[in-house]
């Protein structure tokens, strides 16, 4: 049995990586290791974010760690929001206006190509390690769907006809950039499991 942090307050993305996990990895919530504080987020990167999140709780509590950092990067917006998504419209991580502002911004232009990329950072031991998902898609007109969270009802994942917002949780993690990044830390765990 494998036990292992994850350093994120989103109980969002804590249930869709519980879900992929299988049973021999135990997944342990920052309320478990008595973590309440705000974790830094105040990289310029997505890559960094996650490295500074793992990082934290590896130091200050001790734990085999892991966290991640995502981002939406959109073509015709320069890659906005990217590091910033959460926080797009405001420091107060308000969904529905991170989403306003991109329908808002990318009014009346065609190309709204897009990707959602996810970065994991891992501290196992003394080693880092990191490793990268991304969903390339396109940004919707009006957000469609009631399902997942941030600026899932814009997103339509490439090859699909569906935003985030409509699928279960099951489908979304087979294709998301999290679900991606996801795959590719269990299958470090993997070798590291004898047979």
């Amino acid at each position: 049995m494998i036990e292992i942090v994850f350093s994120t307050n989103n109980m969002n993305k804590f249930k869709e990586v519980k879900l992929q996990l299988p049973k021999d990895i135990r997944l342990i919530s920052l309320k478990d290791i008595g973590c309440y504080e705000k974790i830094p987020e105040t990289e310029t990167t997505i890559r960094s974010n996650a490295i500074q999140k793992a990082k934290y709780i590896k130091e200050k509590y001790g734990f085999n760690c892991f966290s991640d950092d995502s981002g939406l990067e959109i073509d015709n917006l320069n890659g906005e929001p990217g590091v910033n998504s959460a926080v797009y419209a405001g420091l107060e991580k308000n969904s529905k206006k991170n989403i306003n502002k991109v329908l808002k911004k990318l009014n009346g232009k065609k190309n709204r190509d897009a990707s959602f990329k996810t970065i994991i950072a891992l501290y196992l031991d003394d080693n880092l390690l990191t490793f990268e998902g991304i969903c390339k898609g396109q940004i919707t007109k009006k957000p469609i769907g009631i399902k997942g969270f941030g600026y899932d009802p814009i997103f339509i994942p490439k090859g699909f006809n569906k935003t985030f917002a409509e699928m279960t949780l099951k489908e979304k993690n087979m294709i998301s950039h999290r679900g991606l990044a996801v795959n590719k830390l269990i299958c470090f765990f993997n070798k590291l499991r004898p047979c």
